[in-house]
This record gives structure tokens, sequence and C-alpha cells, in this order.
């Protein structure tokens, strides 16, 4: 049997998909996730078009065309972690099930983290923010658009960043995968 130590070294090879609407704390919990786990980070947000993020700046969500070149820059990133055997956190809204399966490269050694918090926390976040092109004004399209998974590791993010990694890793198999 492995210790919990072993088991993450073993999991180099898993890509973890942290996912939410805008102002869940993707990139806040996912950069402490891959730091606690000795894992590359990547942030969604990095992929998104100069385009895309000018019109998500105005304030227009994005339709499903526009969002697959973007889908399709991650799914890529995730293949070659995956190919290479490298940990990867990957921060990414991953909304509806359809922008999921399309990031679904190898579903035994990819594990998906689900982000949440009501409304008003997040809302409250996403207008402290100064640095970032997604304004408040889109929280309300994203909750629309999402569908919330089923079966994945879910976390409310009301708590401190270090209680919801602890939560994760408490809770996600990361040992090798079967």
């Amino acid at each position: 049997m492995c210790t919990k130590g072993q088991a993450v070294r073993e999991a180099a090879h898993v890509v973890v998909i942290v996912m939410g609407v805008a102002g869940s704390g993707k990139t806040t919990v996912g950069t402490r996730l891959a730091q606690a786990l000795g894992w590359s980070f990547r942030d969604g947000d990095e992929f998104h078009s100069e385009a895309n993020i000018a019109k998500m700046a105005r304030g227009s969500a994005l339709t499903d065309e526009e969002r697959a070149p973007w889908l399709e820059r991650m799914r890529e990133v995730i293949r070659r972690a995956l190919d290479s055997g490298e940990g990867l956190v990957l921060a990414c809204s991953a909304l509806k099930a359809a922008y999921r399966e399309r990031l679904t490269v190898e579903p035994a050694r990819q594990r998906w983290v689900f982000l949440h918090a009501s409304r008003e926390l997040l809302a409250h976040r996403l207008s402290a923010r100064r640095d970032h092109f997604m304004p408040p004004s889109l929280l309300d399209s994203q909750l629309e658009t999402l569908e919330v998974p089923e079966g994945v590791c879910s976390v409310d993010v009301s708590v401190p960043p270090e209680e919801v990694v602890a939560r994760i890793l408490q809770s996600l198999d990361l040992g090798a995968p079967g």
C-alpha cells in the first residue's frame, strides 16, 4: 500500500482540471494545488485569443464556436502533459459538459475538480478584481451556462484557499491509474 506521498509522486502522469465560473478561485486554488503536488500549472485564460479576451472585456459572452479553438489549444496541452508524464494542474471554466468532454483525452488519467460558491460570494470576488478581463457583468451568463458536473471532486470555496486545497488533496485519488 502506498503512502499518500508515494501516491502523489506516482501520479505525475495525471492532469487535474480545476473548473468553475469566474470568481470561483480557479487560478488561486490551481496554483496552490500545483505547488502542493510539485506539478506544473497552466491557466486556461492564457489560451484565449486576443479577440475573445476583448469580447469578454466588453461584457459579451463567447459562443460555442468562439470557444472551440480555445478548447482545442487546452486539449493539446493536456495531451502533451499526459504523453510526457508531466503532472499538470489546469485551471479552466469548462462550464458545459460538452466542453469537459472535449478536454477529456484519457479519462483514467484526468481528474476534475469543481469549485463553487454562492452567487453573492462570486459577485463580491469579481467586483474586487482589478487586473482581469472578465467583468462582473458576465457572472450571471456563466451561471446560466454552467452544467454542474456529476461524479467529480466538488468543493465549496467559501473557505480559505488552503482549506480548499487540503480538501482536494484529501478527496482525489492520485495513485497510479489502474
